[in-house]
């Protein structure tokens, strides 16, 4: 092989490295500023990493919906945790993917306990568990409250999506909105809820 070839394959190389490495650091960027509160820095994030992110979920789950739950509460966890983010131990598009992979494995796993509890003979209900329900009655009651002081276009894609049963296109073609329009009112609503819920006595 001629030198120049040779020459050429490294430039090309150092070339590429330079820009993976420049979109390295643009990605780190985005996630300085969600840890600073910027929520269109978020939207970038998830404009940048959202179909790898269903795709990497979508292969764990293998069920739509819940792919798209997973992503959804992944990227709400990329915005409480980006100040947590260390450049220095994982790429920023490393650290999505492992926020996605942990949700959809404990959707997995909540899927299979509910089968399983579904699939256990009825007994008498303990003292433990009529309080757990009393407990999730409570929580009913207070997701319903929070829900409730949400605006309308980001309560009704919610409520569709949690209560109904629709996925994000679902829904996107019932409301007649633009998908990317349903995301953003999704992540805004479930931002504001996570914080209404949060300051619950």
């Amino acid at each position: 092989m001629s030198g120049a070839v040779l020459a050429f394959r490294a430039v090309a190389h150092d070339g590429r490295a330079m820009r993976e490495e420049a979109v390295d650091r643009s990605e780190e960027a985005l996630l300085a500023r969600v840890a600073r509160g910027d929520e269109a820095a978020l939207a970038e994030v998830y404009d940048r990493f959202g179909r790898i992110a269903y795709g990497l979920a979508l292969r764990i789950i293998r069920d739509e919906r819940l792919a798209e739950d997973a992503v959804q509460e992944a990227f709400l966890a990329v915005w409480r945790n980006a100040p947590a983010f260390d450049p220095g131990r994982a790429s920023a598009r490393s650290w999505v993917l492992t926020l996605v992979h942990r949700r959809a494995v404990d959707l997995v796993r909540r899927e299979e306990r509910r089968r399983a509890d579904t699939l256990e003979p009825e007994t008498e209900p303990s003292g433990s568990s009529a309080a757990e329900d009393a407990e999730l009655r409570t929580r009913r009651v207070e997701v319903q409250g929070a829900l409730a002081q949400l605006p309308e276009d980001q309560r009704r894609p919610i409520e569709l999506a949690y209560y109904g049963g629709f996925s994000q296109s679902e829904l996107a073609e019932q409301l007649s909105l633009p998908l990317g329009t349903i995301k953003s009112r999704m992540f805004t609503g479930l931002k504001r809820l996570g914080e209404l819920l949060e300051s619950e006595p």
